[in-house]
């Protein structure tokens, strides 16, 4: 096995893509559809998705089960009998011990009804889609929740789950300094044990960007924006919260995302759905799959025996890269074996400026991102793999 390969979780996560969605959010560049009219085709999705489980399951043969992720899409909008049927039968599997079970929603009052059920489906993990908590930000957004209904879904989630994630989005156009901090209090004093702030990327194919070409969206400056960004860093900091990755702050160990932690240490992760990406490790070596993106493409491939219509082995050098780029988002770094494999080493340029310039450290002997070198990661992934 290669040095890219060692050094990785053992156990198997499972994502599950649920496609569908209420409306379609300006700012999403996710493999999503509207819901409406389409339940005929959902019920035909879930069977397709427990089948996939099945046969990919065979391919791998018999692993602990390390974390499951349900998202999207929307996929608090599955039937919580489908939600159920997925646990149970990757649970029976691949046998383990208790193991995280992620639900992504939206604050909808709809949604948050439906709660009890998927807590009693086996989610013990809320993932929200809070976004914000001013409702002028959340029409300009898209979103088809209130900021009220936001606060009645965290509430409700703690109480059917327990653990609560939430997530929102900064460096909006006309978004100041002071209105960003005081909402982000507003959504620490609602008791998240974790907070995934992102800040508002316009994507081309999205209506924002779009709208960006037309130049009838604007969002801030690059200096206003890093602003934003110490703003965020430094209020999580303050009430307890720890940026264990770019974009992910949890209150403790305990409260950081399993599924998320795998995927970034370089475990093996089954993607189920239309469009899912997975990573599987077959006949040893590391491989990349890609479900079909369309739904029904997705559903007959699988009836076909086909459900991907990627399927890459990746070279060690391609599946050290991957590790790299991964680990270096985390606070726990990557390992430094995966340097030999991609021709570098911390005494030579390029990783060597990159630590004497303070953006790179050794600790432990894992390659870390520093707090400086973590905001700019993406230029100094470039410099390093250059």
């Amino acid at each position: 096995m290669s040095e890219a390969l060692e050094d990785r979780p053992r156990g198997v996560g499972l994502y599950v893509h649920w496609p569908y969605c209420a409306r379609i959010c300006p700012y999403c560049d996710f493999n999503v559809v509207r819901a409406r009219g389409r339940e005929a085709e959902g019920a035909r999705l879930g069977e397709a998705i427990l089948a996939d489980l099945e046969a990919q399951a065979g391919l791998i043969g018999p692993r602990p089960l390390a974390s499951i992720f349900l998202g999207g899409g929307t996929p608090s909008l599955m039937p919580p009998d489908l939600a159920a049927r997925i646990i149970a039968r990757a649970r029976a599997l691949f046998p383990a011990d208790e193991v995280e079970v992620t639900l992504e929603a939206n604050p909808t009052d709809a949604e948050t009804a439906r709660y009890a059920a998927f807590a009693e489906a086996g989610i013990n993990r809320l993932s929200l889609g809070l976004q914000s908590l001013d409702d002028d930000a959340l029409k300009f957004l898209g979103r088809d929740h209130s900021a009220a209904e936001g606060v009645r879904a965290v509430r409700a989630g703690q109480a059917a789950f327990g653990r609560v994630s939430v997530d929102l989005i900064y460096a909006r156009p006309g978004q100041s300094e002071q209105d960003w901090h005081d909402e982000l209090a507003r959504a620490i004093d609602l008791g998240p044990e974790h907070v995934s702030p992102y800040q508002l990327t316009i994507e081309p194919r999205t209506a924002f960007g779009r709208a960006f070409a037309r130049g009838t969206l604007r969002p801030p400056e690059e200096d206003a924006a890093a602003d934003l960004y110490e703003a965020t860093q430094a209020g999580l900091e303050a009430a307890g919260f720890e940026a264990y990755e770019v974009s992910n702050h949890a209150r403790g160990v305990a409260a950081r995302s399993a599924h998320n932690l795998h995927v970034w240490r370089g475990g093996d992760y089954l993607g189920l759905g239309p469009g899912a990406h997975g990573r599987l490790t077959l006949n040893g070596v590391r491989t990349a799959t890609v479900a079909h993106r369309a739904v029904n493409g997705y559903a007959a491939g699988v009836e076909a025996g086909q459900p991907w219509s990627e399927r890459e082995p990746l070279t060690p050098r391609d599946a050290a890269e991957e590790r790299l780029l991964l680990g270096l988002r985390t606070v726990e770094g990557a390992p430094m074996s995966l340097l030999a494999t991609l021709g570098l080493s911390v005494g030579t340029s390029p990783a060597a400026d990159l630590m004497a310039d303070g953006f790179l450290t050794v600790t432990n002997n894992r390659l870390v991102a520093t707090a400086r070198g973590r905001p700019v990661l993406d230029g100094v992934l470039k410099a390093l793999l250059v």
